[in-house]
């Protein structure tokens, strides 16, 4: 074997790699993005439990006791 089949055969295996490594670069891209996404989404479901139990704790218990209440006041 001389040198310039040694340095073909290592340009070849540099092309592979250098191939897998855009190819995991790209896969990397996408990854991070649904990830922004996913964390945007848990963000957003986070902020509707806060404004959901905040507003249950200012709502009666029972709907029943929304009436009952409006009629002690206007009595």
């Amino acid at each position: 074997m001389n040198i310039q089949s040694v340095l073909d055969a290592l340009g070849i295996q540099e092309d592979a790699a250098r191939a897998l490594a855009d190819d995991l670069r790209a896969q990397i891209t996408a990854l991070q993005a649904r990830l922004r996404e996913a964390e945007t989404r848990l963000e957003h479901l986070a902020i509707t439990r806060k404004t959901v139990t905040a507003l249950g704790e200012r709502l009666p218990a029972h709907p029943s006791d929304a009436g009952h209440g409006r009629r002690a006041a206007r009595q």
